[in-house]
């Protein structure tokens, strides 16, 4: 019989390697959208001539954030992005101090907001056992640091 008119084997294996290359596309878009997905409540930070402080790379900090109403937001437990109430900060601050007493707190005020606002929202970190407290401003551009 000549070899054109032999039937051929059909193939039954599935070609995967386009599939992993969407797979690494979107992989790779997940890793680039996802830290812009993260940031948080939108505060015009004041500008400040400050170092910046070292935080360990092991625990991420806890961030208090006041905006321009004055309303409290924590980067702690469930609804990051709904205002607290005072007491229910406390409680969340007390937990991550409770599981780990070395977390790096801050502040991160609107610059509209009154300087009394931003001390109650350190007193209500103090209040839930926090002792050291850090501001988070922009840098300035126009001077430089001084060592």
């Amino acid at each position: 019989m000549p070899a054109s008119l032999q039937k051929r084997k059909l193939m039954g294996e599935i070609n995967v390697v386009p599939y992993i290359d969407v797979m690494l596309v979107l992989l790779v878009i997940f890793m680039v959208t996802a830290p812009l997905l993260t940031q948080g409540i939108e505060v015009d930070l004041p500008e400040a001539n400050a170092k910046p402080i070292e935080t360990p790379p092991d625990l991420d900090p806890l961030v208090l954030s006041v905006d321009a109403q004055g309303n409290l937001y924590i980067n702690a437990g469930d609804n990051e992005d709904q205002p607290q109430s005072g007491d229910e900060i406390i409680r969340r601050v007390r937990i991550v101090l409770g599981e780990m007493p070395e977390t790096p707190m801050f502040v991160k005020a609107d610059r509209a907001v009154p300087y009394g606002n931003v001390v109650g929202a350190m007193v209500v970190l103090q209040q839930a056992g926090a002792t050291n407290i850090g501001f988070v401003t922009d840098p300035l551009d126009t001077y430089p640091i001084p060592e």
